[in-house]
């Protein structure tokens, strides 16, 4: 029976972020900030790749109808999402 080859989509590759420029460097250390608003990574050479958080709440609006004791949808509504507090990068 002749293997079957799976391939990845383009679209969950492209949305991988890669970072070059921190390859070939000495970890130092990675601290979280407490209150999850910042990850940052230190490399011996005293550089750091740091993550900024923005936290974002999702909200699904959803009518449903438990009446045989099971969840039947009525209606859903388009998603809501909660603004940004930090400005995005270009």
């Amino acid at each position: 029976m002749a293997d079957s080859k799976r391939t990845r989509s383009r679209k969950r590759q492209s949305r991988m972020l890669h970072f070059p420029e921190v390859k070939g460097k000495t970890l130092e250390a990675v601290e979280v900030d407490p209150d999850l608003t910042v990850i940052s990574i230190m490399f011996e050479d005293k550089t750091v790749l740091s993550f900024d958080l923005d936290p974002m709440l999702v909200v699904f609006p959803e009518l449903g109808n438990m009446k045989t004791g099971n969840w039947r949808s009525i209606k859903k509504w388009p998603a809501v999402q909660s603004k940004p507090t930090m400005l995005r990068w270009p």
